[in-house]
């Protein structure tokens, strides 16, 4: 089975846009608040199913991988 998908390692590889959260069709992404009031994404491993969408539709993965 494929790794579940890594949307960031740090705070700041992640904008907090919510693409990721709005693409994931089935509801695995939530937006979490951290101790400054920010959200980020967090993944439901259980109910992830590695489509990989997410990581697609991401500003900061597609613009570093071009």
């Amino acid at each position: 089975m494929k790794e579940v998908p890594i949307l960031y390692s740090r705070k700041e590889e992640c904008c907090g846009c919510t693409a990721c959260y709005a693409i994931c069709h089935k509801e695995a992404i939530s937006m979490v608040e951290d101790e400054e009031g920010f959200e980020y994404p967090q993944i439901d491993e259980s109910k992830c199913v590695r489509c990989y969408q997410c990581i697609k539709v991401c500003p900061i993965k597609v613009a570093r991988a071009q």
